[in-house]
C-alpha cells in the first residue's frame, strides 16, 4: 500500500515561514490542504506527474510547491504567513497524472489518498 507522511508543522510569528513534506511513495499527483478551526478544508496548492502546479488565490505569490523525485517527497513551502493561515495541513495524493485545470487538482475529489495532517500555527 502506498504511504504519506507529513512533517514540517509547527509554531512560528507573523511573516516567517514554514516549509511542508510530504512523502508521498508510489504517487504521481500530490496536493495540499489545509482546514482552519471551524472551517472547511480547502486546497492550497498540487503538483501532477508532469510537475505542473496549481495554487489557491490565497496561496498564489506566498507558497510554493515542488517535488524532490529521489527523495519521493513533495514539499509546500510557505512564505509570509499570517495568523489567518493557522490551521491543519494534510496531504493528498492518487495516480492520475495530468489534465486537471487548476480548480480540478486542488479539489478534494481529486484524491483517494490522505495523510494524517500536521499543524501550522502562526501568532501574530
Amino acid at each position: 500500500q502506498a504511504h504519506l507522511a507529513e512533517s514540517g508543522g509547527g509554531s512560528v510569528q507573523a511573516g516567517e515561514s514554514l516549509t511542508l513534506s510530504c512523502v508521498a511513495s508510489g504517487y504521481t499527483c500530490v496536493a495540499w490542504f489545509r482546514q482552519a478551526p471551524g472551517k472547511e478544508r480547502e486546497g492550497v496548492a498540487a503538483i501532477d506527474g508532469d510537475g505542473t502546479t496549481s495554487y489557491a488565490d490565497s496561496a498564489q505569490g506566498r507558497c510554493t510547491i515542488f517535488r524532490d523525485k529521489a527523495k519521493n517527497t513533495v514539499y509546500l513551502r510557505m512564505m509570509n504567513l499570517e495568523p489567518e493561515d493557522t490551521a491543519m495541513y494534510f496531504c493528498a495524493a492518487d495516480q492520475w497524472n495530468s489534465g486537471l485545470t487548476t480548480g480540478e487538482a486542488i479539489s478534494e475529489s481529486a484524491y483517494n489518498y490522505w495523510g494524517q495532517g500536521t499543524q501550522g500555527t502562526v501568532s501574530s
